[in-house]
């Protein structure tokens, strides 16, 4: 097998053999895990996870395809030295985002970890073109510290000189006397174009040069051909062919907070902000805040309203005052125009506002603040999956790979075409420019599409005034308090009601269903809610089996004909019970349908649970200020405890976002001898410039290997070396604001799943009532991999570990790996997945419905 072939994409990709890999000895770094196995099984689409062994013992990352080969001692070996004799440089280029570190931290890191020589390129293109210091060779520690900065650290800078020939080839010179021939670019679609063009004219400097003497032909011949990897790093999210690029949940998260605090005192004083948001000719930010905040108004540049939308807007917000509500809140994308063309301004909204409606009316221009901050754990991990696969893609090129773009595609990092998606990106600005809107959008992607269709229904369309309804469906929490259920309830309630519906709400869970606690709810009701933490409605743990005579009875009493779930493993488990229960009682067969709403993100069926992303952030807000006091202190080491049950997620992902040294969970079984390498490892990064170490634990992760023991056994194993201190972070995790992913992924699982009820309940209506025993009749609402899917949650029993609560197969132990290599840890893998490049037309096809 020739080494083009090793992959290393073991962070986003399926290894899938049954071979056991076990830990050798690590040295200093910055994150790490327990010892780890890592299983092979055939990617299954059906199941829409790329699976691991259904033994809980066994992990494995993320795959594309399911090419599969066995390798051998030898090639593990070769996999690890893929990039001996190669020089990789990195650079930021364009605005800054939040996350950029984290994608140069895993490319050094990774770079380094296969045998590669990583440079950094300070100032962008315009360092480039300087050489001298600004092109510097990194080391596994100058990277320490990083995630957690918001900008980038190696800077960013507008070039002019690399718009030109002559900046270029002074570029090229600089590339080949330091023997550099892949370039990881960083940056929007301007800095990805830019480097296409030098790929593209490589052959042509270098001649150029040889030429002229300032290279020999030794050095032309060694450096014949460039390879360009490219990652979105925008806050505008304006780059066609991924969902998400680096910057742009950070950046939403900056929105957001500022639009909750700006809510109080818009409430106070009655007053109507108008908010402009940035995103030049997109209007992701705008729209995504939108939906986050429940905005009376939202203006974006690829939907110009309708010529009278003077009077359609202040019917809109007097419409809203009389409904009761003390406030209003415009979104105005600062690219917003009319359908002529003309630039619609956040100043002339608040004129119209004031003249025609007299309402005390204020402008807020939310300016660079939004590139500011901290990054997000969503970027975090992002720019490091990202990061990863830039790595493993420029290693394995070849003078006839196109430069590709590293990408999201629901779940899944892709490769694409860079010059795809930037003829794609292109394309949505002509379609602009010719008042070819919906295409615009259309071109945007199917995410895109979504929440401008979600967006449209819950603020445009007026709300019915009869009372009563076409057919009635409950919706109810079940489980632990989740930030994100409230979103989920406004949603699923509205869109109900939009439909014609009589909508019930259920206090108190089953619980509340079986004494009868039960009410209706109008468009007011829920008015509010989707910034607010927990559950207004009340959750509770109870299951419905011991309650299924009285649940059958409310059920007649209060004519339910559909039932919305919005809960955890609860929830979950009370689905399996209620099709049980339709043997018994045949008033259970109505339809109904959970979605996923737990920090712990267990639920069977789906990759993401609503409230799993604000837990997350939670870890992650309070690990960056440990990490900043064991930085003060030196020598220190933290052991912290998250919730989550049996499942690692929250200890995994906030690791990874935290760049912990070590994360211990369940699914991964660890032994004395494990603790002992994470010891030794933290006392080797003692010695480095590193003097701290972060260390996580699911609270289940080992009913012997306590938190209490883990810290005791740091403490005397590491006297004289480290110190070391525990925090149990508890029920925090629970609660919150919710972040702007949760609140966007709530309030689209609440449209999604009522919309499927209304279909459902025509569907199972005979002899006059609703009867639904199919299994199809009851379901779970999931994201698995790139889309959104209704499937029955008796087909879900047997992907389930009951005893735990847990999938058997969980994505996200994929990710795993990461932890080790950005920790230096040496790990042998079986790397057998295949490179796979897609095209940017088909990738647009299959892409998530969220």
């Amino acid at each position: 097998m020739h080494r083009e072939e090793f992959q290393l994409r073991f962070f986003m990709c399926v290894f899938e053999s049954r071979q056991v890999v076990r830990t050798t000895q690590s040295t200093a770094g910055e994150a790490s895990s327990s010892n780890m196995t890592i299983p092979k099984s055939k990617a299954d689409d059906q199941r829409g996870l790329d699976g691991t062994d259904d033994d809980p013992n066994t992990v494995g990352p993320v795959s594309i395809l399911d090419t599969e080969w066995i390798m051998t001692h030898e090639e593990h070996h070769a996999a690890k030295t893929l990039g001996i004799g190669k020089a990789i440089a990195v650079l930021t280029s364009g605005g800054d985002a939040q996350g950029m570190n984290a994608a140069v931290r895993a490319v050094v890191r990774v770079g380094i970890f296969t045998g590669a020589r990583v440079f950094f390129v300070h100032e962008g293109y315009q360092g480039l073109v300087d050489g001298g210091e600004h092109i510097r060779e990194a080391t596994w520690e100058s990277v320490s510290m990083m995630l957690q900065l918001g900008g980038t650290v190696i800077g960013s800078a507008r070039c002019k000189d690399f718009r030109e020939r002559e900046g270029r080839l002074r570029a090229a010179h600089n590339l080949v006397k330091r023997g550099i021939t892949n370039l990881c670019v960083i940056g929007g679609d301007g800095s990805l174009t830019g480097a296409d063009t030098f790929r593209s004219e490589w052959s042509d400097l270098l001649n150029d040069l040889q030429k002229d003497g300032k290279i020999t032909a030794e050095e032309a011949t060694k450096s014949s051909y460039l390879n360009i990897v490219g990652l979105v790093g925008s806050i505008d999210n304006d780059f066609c062919g991924t969902d998400m690029t680096i910057g742009t949940d950070s950046a939403l998260h900056r929105i957001v907070e500022i639009v909750d605090a700006i809510t109080t005192t818009a409430q106070s004083h009655q007053r109507t902000f108008v908010l402009e948001v940035m995103g030049r000719h997109c209007g992701y930010l705008a729209l995504v805040t939108s939906l986050s905040c429940g905005a009376d108004w939202v203006f974006i540049p690829e939907c110009p309203p309708d010529d009278d939308w003077e009077e359609h807007l202040c019917r809109r917000l007097s419409e809203t005052r009389t409904r009761g509500s003390r406030l209003n809140i415009i979104i105005v994308a600062e690219g917003a125009i009319d359908k002529n063309g003309k630039p619609i301004t956040s100043e002339d909204i608040k004129n119209l506002v004031v003249k025609r409606l007299g309402y005390d009316t204020r402008v807020t221009v939310l300016g660079h603040v939004q590139r500011g901050g901290t990054p997000s754990a969503f970027d975090r991990i992002l720019g490091s999956r990202m990061g990863v696969e830039a790595v493993m893609a420029l290693l394995e090129g070849t003078p006839d790979t196109p430069a590709c773009v590293v990408s999201l595609s629901g779940n899944q990092a892709v490769r694409l075409p860079l010059m795809e998606c930037v003829q794609v990106t292109k394309d949505v600005t002509k379609a602009m420019d010719e008042k070819r809107f919906d295409e615009a959008i259309k071109l945007r992607g199917r995410s895109f599409m979504n929440n401008w269709e979600v967006y449209k229904l819950l603020a445009h369309v007026r709300p019915p005034v009869s009372k009563g309804g076409l057919h009635t469906v409950a919706v109810m929490n079940v489980g632990a308090p989740a930030a994100g259920m409230n979103a989920a309830v406004r949603s699923t309630v509205r869109i109900g009601l939009i439909q014609g519906n009589r909508v019930l709400v259920v206090h108190d869970g089953f619980e509340g269903l079986a004494k009868g606690q039960i009410e209706e709810a109008g468009w007011s009701y829920v008015g509010g809610w989707t910034g607010q933490g927990g559950s207004k409605l009340g959750t509770k743990r109870t299951l419905p089996k011991k309650n299924l005579e009285q649940i059958s009875a409310n059920i007649t009493k209060f004519n339910i004909q559909g039932l919305v779930i919005i809960g955890g493993f609860e929830a979950y488990t009370g689905g399996l019970e209620l099709m049980e229960g339709r043997k018994q009682f045949d008033e259970l067969c109505i339809p109904f349908v959970v979605i996923p709403a737990t920090v712990s993100n267990n639920v069977p069926g789906s990759d993401f649970s609503i409230g799993a992303d604000t837990a997350l952030n939670t870890i992650c807000t309070t690990c960056d200020r440990i990490k900043q006091s064991a930085a003060g202190t030196k020598r220190r080491v933290f052991i912290i405890e998250t919730m989550g049950g049996y499942c690692g997620y929250l200890a995994t992902m906030a690791g990874l976002a935290a760049g912990a040294d070590a994360a211990y969970i369940f699914e991964e079984p660890f032994t004395i001898r494990d603790l002992q390498v994470n010891v030794e490892h933290l006392v080797q990064k003692m010695k480095t410039t590193v003097k701290r170490g972060l260390v996580l634990r699911n609270e289940k992760c080992n009913e012997n290997y306590t938190t209490d023991f883990i810290f005791n056994l740091y403490s005397e194993e590491g006297k004289g070396i480290f110190d070391s201190r525990k925090n149990v972070l508890g029920h925090m995790q629970q609660g919150g604001s919710p972040t702007p992913f949760d609140r966007n992924f709530a309030t689209k699982m609440g449209a999604k799943a009522m919309n499927w009820m209304s279909g459902k309940i025509k569907e199972s209506y005979r002899n006059g009532r609703i009867f639904a025993n199919t299994p199809d009749s009851g379901c779970v609402l999931g994201m698995r991999k790139r889309a959104l899917v209704f499937q029955p949650v008796t087909e879900l029993k047997d992907q389930t570990d009951f005893e735990h609560r847990i999938p058997k197969e969980q994505w996200w132990l994929k990710l795993r790996p990461i932890l080790k290599i950005l920790a230096k840890y040496e790990i042998d893998l079986d790397t057998s997945d295949h490179a796979h490049l897609e095209h940017i037309s088909r990738k647009r096809s299959g892409e998530a419905a969220v």
